[in-house]
This record gives C-alpha cells, structure tokens and sequence, in this order.
C-alpha cells in the first residue's frame, strides 16, 4: 500500500503519526538499552534494530513537519518494556519484545513505506533468533532452576499440609517442613549433577575425531576406507569419497592439518552448551529446591498455627506457583497465563490429595 498522492492529511492522520512517532521512539530506546548491556556480534544486531526504528521515527516526524508540540504518551507494553530493559535479563525482555514485533500496524498503514513493512518483519525473525540464542545458553541451568522452585513448592507444601491435618502440634509441621526441604534440596542437587554429567559424558564419549586422518598419507588415494568415516558421519557416499580423497591428496603432497582446526563433516556441535554445567544445574537445583521448600514452611516459622498457617501457605505457594508458571510461559513463547494456571492446579491438586490423607488418619496414626 502507498499513501494517497492528493489527499490533504486529515487531524486523525496526524494524531496516528505522533502515536506511531513515539511507539517507534519507545522501541528504539529499548534496544539502545539492550544494546549498551552486551558486547560484540550481539551489540551489533540489537544496535542496528535501534537504527532502523530511528529511521522509522524520522519518517513520522518528516511527515509531521517537525517535532509536536504535544505528543501522546507511549502504550504500556512499550513503556513496561523500555523499564525492563535497564533491569531486567535481556533475554526476558527480547521474548517480550517478539510478542510486540509480530503485531505491526504498518500492514494497513497506508502512509507506511515498503521497506518500513518489511523492516517490522525482519525485525520480528531478527529478534526471534536472538531470544532463541538466549534460550539455548539459559536452558540447562534454567530447566533445572525452575524444576527445583517448583518442585520444592508442590511437595513441601502436600509435606506439611498432610501432616498438618493430622492434628499434630506447630513445632512438628515446623520440622517436618525442614527436614522435607533438606533432604529434598540434597536429593535434587545430587540427581541433577549425576543427570547432567552423565548426559555430558554420553556426548563426549560419541563427539566426531579425526584421528583417521592423520594417516591419511599412507592411504591409497582410489581404495581408502577414510571414505567410510564420512559416510557414517551422515555424508552420502559422493560426498564422502571426494572429501577423502581431498584429504589424502593434501597429506601426501606434504600439508598437515593443523591438531587445532579439523575440518568436520558438520558444525561443530554445541549439545554441550545446550546441556550447560553439571556444577550449575546442582547448585541451582539446590538452592531453587530450597527457596521454593521454605515458602509452605513460613506460617509456621512466623508462629501461625492450624488452619490459618495452612490458608497463609496456600496463599503463598498459590502467588509463587502463578510466577513460576507464567515465567515459564514467557520464556517458552507460550501463553503465560495458561501456564501460570496450570502450575497452580498441579500444586493444589497435590496439596488436596496429602491433606485430604492427613485428615483421614488424624491424630492418632502420628
């Protein structure tokens, strides 16, 4: 679509460029900030997208004329975003800002140029790939981070709603609550660190070398089995055969490869990045399991006891599971609300079941 080429612009035409003005204005400002927080290719990128909404910015204030006197305020998402840039993880507000990217008016904006609708679009897939970036460096330790939080949430709070309602006094709740923190903290940190070194483990124990060809110059350049170390790394057999015998010809005329750059047959993989470290995932998985374990518990730390400690936990795990969940959405691209809720309904379920036991057996089975 092209602006009207005669049509006088009408005082709605220019109340919707201020607003565009400002929105443009708004985002540049939230990658200029993000951009400040990071350093090398990253800088750059979100350093660029800051320019191209400058552009954009320049293009409403051209058509205005010059600077209004009077200017809208910028929408609450776009003011929340440019807040979270200066305080939050970048990662967090990229998910966020991809939302915001996908939504362009500049589709029906018929005083929008082409290339103004095409930037949006890029801008979406640019911002896309980097919150996936970040995603890729925060999955291993984040996975085992929120795992922690929530399972420390849902089972110490069924651990001391079970055995609330049995009727036992506050100091038994209060320790049965430590003592399911701790030995929950403990067995969490421990599995995770088994689980991710083994995984790590299993990775290294498979990784791609090229010992075969160091000796590729004793190899006979049209009858070789180095073809075949190709062919098992996923090369079809074409494929295989001319890199063999690319290596071989280059070993006999005398070149060396270098011990520190083999060539492979595919990118270098970056499982382990993926996986992260085993020393982070068990620590976070111990100190996430903890924070989450002790929120049941703090009713009776604080002297509540009965069934106003138990609506008070409820309270507080309800809050902590709807951020737990919501995160998780964010972060995923998901709709945070839904998991938000759903979180709460698998903690409450499991609290109802416990609790429900507790009232069963009373008293008199402690």
């Amino acid at each position: 679509m092209s602006a009207p080429a005669d049509a006088e612009p009408t005082e709605a035409d220019r109340r919707r460029w201020a607003r565009y003005l400002v929105e443009e204005r708004a985002e540049g400002l939230v990658y200029q900030k993000l951009a400040d927080r990071r350093s090398g290719e990253e800088r750059q990128i979100l350093q660029s997208l800051a320019d191209a909404e400058r552009r954009h910015e320049q293009h409403w204030l051209d058509l205005l004329g010059s600077e209004p006197s009077r200017l809208p305020s910028a929408g609450l998402r776009s003011r929340l975003l440019g807040w979270m840039a200066g305080h939050f993880g970048w990662i967090f507000v990229l998910v966020l800002a991809q939302s915001a990217e996908a939504r362009s008016p500049y589709d029906t904006e018929s005083y929008a140029t082409p290339a103004m609708r095409a930037d949006e679009k890029i801008h979406y897939e640019v911002v896309r790939g980097l919150a996936a970036r970040g995603r890729r460096r925060l999955s291993g330790s984040f996975r085992a981070a929120v795992f922690g939080a929530n399972d420390g949430l849902v089972s110490n709070l069924a651990l001391v709603l079970g055995i609330g309602a049995t009727g036992v006094s506050s100091s038994f709740v209060l320790f049965s609550g430590i003592a399911g923190l701790l030995a929950g903290a403990l067995s969490m940190g421990a599995g995770e660190f088994v689980s991710v070194r083994s995984q790590r483990e299993l990775l290294a124990s498979t990784e791609a070398n090229e010992d075969a060809a160091l000796s590729a110059g004793d190899l006979d350049i049209d009858e070789n089995e180095l073809a075949l170390v190709y062919r098992a790394r996923g090369m079809d057999q074409a494929e295989a055969l001319a890199r063999s015998r690319r290596i071989i010809a280059a070993a006999q005329e005398g070149v060396r490869r270098s011990a520190t750059g083999p060539i492979r047959a595919h990118a270098p993989s970056n499982d382990h990045e993926l996986i992260g470290s085993d020393w982070t995932a068990a620590l976070s998985s111990f100190l996430l399991f903890s924070s989450g374990a002790i929120v049941p518990v703090l009713p009776w730390i604080f002297g509540l006891q009965g069934l106003t400690a138990i609506l008070v936990a409820l309270l507080l795990v309800g809050v902590a599971l709807l951020a737990t969940g919501a995160a998780v959405g964010i972060l995923s691209g998901g709709p945070p609300l839904r998991r938000a809720l759903r979180q709460l309904a698998i903690g409450f379920g499991a609290a109802a079941i416990t609790y429900a036991l507790g009232l069963v057996f009373g008293v008199g089975a402690v």
